[in-house]
């Protein structure tokens, strides 16, 4: 099914000040619920992704609603920002409740540095960090390794890293799944997937990939930042990046074999992006193989990444990581399905739960999350478009209950990339942050243009709707003092 460019033509009802819902109706098998807000709402009726979100409620095996978080827009099968959860023994998985870039994820560290102390030296940090991560369209990195040595990294994902040196122990604790999600399994991978995955492996690539110096500028639950290590005017990095080319192949060739899955199993999908196959069918398997090994290879590369800008600070400072206080407080997944336990009509079930464009945000107490953490709830790290704000949360008990542990993940498109490429250049957007006291580094103007402020909904409205829903809570915001595009 095409964008339709008139707008959606179906039914919205309102439940409440945050939550619309599309009632089931024709081929629906249950109803569809988006987390908005009466500001966001006409861009995303404009945008046609409320028909995305009706065609996932059409799909075999789906439990509960399917969902939508404030920041939808339209996508590949399902609208980004997607949330659909499907019974392991009855249900499907489909490639386009995960996306093109399995894992697209963000880590945030933080450091025991002060604004002040760092704006000295923030150009020569910007820079040291610039040389070190690669960034850019096919850019290849500073890790070569054998195919075999790949098979691994699909198999351990951070934890590969950091047997390699590429950081350190604790990190895997404060990392979504420990940084490796279980189930890889490199035999089902194209060799195309293997060819393009063995030279980026610590690549930050392009697109709405960044590596932010952000500040903390404000506090809004004191305790659970406290328990995170943040507080006020302290500097922090932010680095958004996933699986690059590899996650790319591993989609790309699991929409073609699981396009025949559909016919072979009999099954009846509303959009043929929708493609799909039981979960335990053999087809089933092998995506879900697939794209945990792109999973973990994300994992990987954002720990590599993370190595080499705590190098970056050692040599900007003069002084170790360690006493920089550079820890990890999050990495959290966007593009994943996962097999988890849920609670429905008071007993667990486990299901397959699509997060496209979406965050796991578990509440208080959930065995998932860090020990250090559980009293508070899953730290959720929402970036913001470049020069605007992001956010740390925490996952809620009513996340739980009404989204299954999920909120958003960013701010959302607006504009298509060829668009904002008529409407700015990509010189007008570095002027206009460096003017906002944003030092700006880029591989390419042309991907400025693309990633445009203008370009994305008001990430500020975006959480805004998801703290007053309940299904995540404000921690902490931060601006961003240097920004690194590829």
């Amino acid at each position: 099914m095409s964008n339709d460019k008139q707008g959606y033509q179906g039914k919205l009802e309102r439940l409440d000040q945050n939550r619309w819902r599309i009632p089931k109706s024709g081929g629906m098998r249950t109803d569809g619920i988006i987390f908005t807000s009466e500001k966001l709402l006409p861009t995303l009726i404009k945008d046609n992704a409320p028909q995305q979100v009706e065609n996932v409620a059409c799909l075999p095996g789906i439990v509960g609603p399917s969902m939508a978080m404030p920041d939808i827009h339209w996508g590949y099968g399902f609208p980004i920002g997607g949330v659909a959860a499907f019974d392991v023994d009855n249900g499907i998985i489909s490639p386009g409740g995960v996306g093109y870039d399995i894992n697209c994820g963000v880590r945030l560290l933080r450091t025991d540095l002060d604004v002040p102390e760092l704006k000295p030296k923030l150009r020569n940090l910007m820079q040291a960090i610039y040389n070190a991560v690669p960034a850019g369209v096919g850019k290849k990195g500073r890790i070569r390794i054998s195919r075999s040595e790949l098979q691994k990294v699909l198999v351990q994902g951070a934890r590969w890293a950091v047997n390699k040196g590429y950081g350190w122990g604790e990190d895997l604790a404060h990392t979504e799944e420990e940084g490796f999600l279980a189930g890889a399994d490199p035999s089902v991978v194209s060799d195309r997937a293997y060819e393009r995955g063995l030279a980026q492996i610590g690549t930050l690539g392009a697109g709405n990939h960044f590596l932010e110096i952000q500040k903390v500028d404000e506090i809004y639950d004191g305790k659970a930042a406290e328990v995170m290590g943040l507080r006020k005017g302290q500097v922090v990095v932010m680095i958004h990046t996933g699986s690059r080319g590899f996650g790319y192949q591993v989609c790309d060739d699991a929409v073609k074999n699981l396009g025949h899955a559909v016919a072979k199993y009999h099954l009846t999908i509303p959009d043929r992006q929708l493609a799909c196959a039981p979960i335990t069918s053999p087809e089933g398997r092998a995506y879900f193989g697939g794209m945990a090994g792109a999973a973990n290879y994300a994992w990987a590369n954002r720990q590599a990444i993370m190595h080499w800008v705590r190098e970056a600070f050692e040599q900007t400072f003069g002084m170790g990581a360690a006493k920089l206080g550079l820890h990890l407080v999050y990495d959290v997944a966007h593009n994943i399905a996962k097999f988890e336990e849920h609670e429905m009509d008071s007993r667990k079930r486990k299901l397959c739960v699509h997060r496209k464009g979406a965050t796991r945000a578990f509440g208080p107490g959930h065995p998932d999350i860090p020990q250090d953490y559980r009293a508070i709830g899953q730290p959720v790290i929402i970036p913001g478009d470049m020069g605007t704000a992001s956010y740390v949360l925490v996952g809620t008990t009513k996340a739980m209950s009404a989204s299954f542990g999920s909120t958003c993940h960013g701010a959302g498109r607006v504009w298509s990339r060829s668009r904002a490429l008529r409407e700015v250049s990509g010189h007008e957007v570095k002027s206009r942050l460096e003017r906002e006291g944003i030092l700006l580094l880029s591989v390419s103007t042309k991907t400025l243009a693309e990633e445009t402020p203008e370009a994305y909904k008001d990430v500020d409205e975006v959480v805004e709707v998801t703290h007053n829903a309940g299904i995540s809570a404000k921690v902490a915001r931060m601006k961003p003092l240097g920004v690194i595009k590829g």
